[in-house]
């Protein structure tokens, strides 16, 4: 009754394009990834945060947090913080990175303090093919973000988003719904109580899924 090892990366024996992030997850302060929660890539999910987490500079405080049991797939890319060029002054060209010399009087403090800060994507999100996850979002357990969408606003709980910039396109359930899943939280249960009640979390009967046990 305990599922998957999700320790192990590659958890389908008959194909490697699938991984389990967590372990794989390099910089431990600042990549935090949930249990079960994979990447699907042909070209090879071991090199997920080396090619799909952009600007993870080390001058940059954020973190990239992901819940678990969510699912990427292919292409799905998170620009970070480091990305951002400070805006407070008449240029935004980034000069000390290129000479010593123009090093002089530049504080990476200036650039985190116009930061978004952490990305934050909640347990049990479903991330279609490409899409691309802006600095500082937020997006909420259960939400579904289409392929390709570009994620600029926080996207709510159990939301469906699309395009660019992703807008909502409906919600998945009606709020009474979406509030008892928010509190039932099967995603932090155990997973012998999650295998036992599979059939409860897959379906649509509220009343099964609350009875779970």
């Amino acid at each position: 009754m305990s599922g998957p090892d999700p320790d192990i990366p590659h958890p389908l024996a008959f194909t490697r394009q699938v991984a389990f992030l967590a372990p794989l997850a390099k910089d431990r302060d600042r990549v935090e990834i949930g249990r079960f929660t994979y990447y699907d890539d042909p070209d090879g999910p071991e090199h997920f945060f080396d090619r799909n987490v952009l600007y993870h500079f080390e001058f940059s405080p954020s973190k990239l947090i992901i819940g678990p049991f969510c699912a990427l797939a292919t292409g799905t890319t998170f620009i970070m913080d480091g990305a951002n060029h400070a805006m407070g002054g008449h240029s935004t060209f980034p000069f000390d990175i290129f000479s010593d010399d123009w090093k002089q009087g530049f504080s990476s403090v200036d650039v985190n303090a116009e930061g978004r800060g952490d990305t934050v994507i909640g347990p049990d999100v479903w991330i279609g093919n490409g899409a691309v996850i802006m600095p500082g979002m937020q997006v909420g357990a259960g939400a579904i973000i289409a392929a390709r969408a570009v994620v600029s606003r926080d996207v709510a709980p159990f939301t469906i988003v699309a395009g660019s910039p992703a807008r909502p396109v409906r919600t998945r359930f009606d709020p009474a719904t979406i509030a008892r899943l928010l509190d039932i939280a099967w995603w932090d249960w155990p997973v012998d109580r999650i295998t036992r009640n599979l059939n409860a979390i897959r379906g649509a009967d509220l009343a099964l899924l609350e009875a779970a046990t």
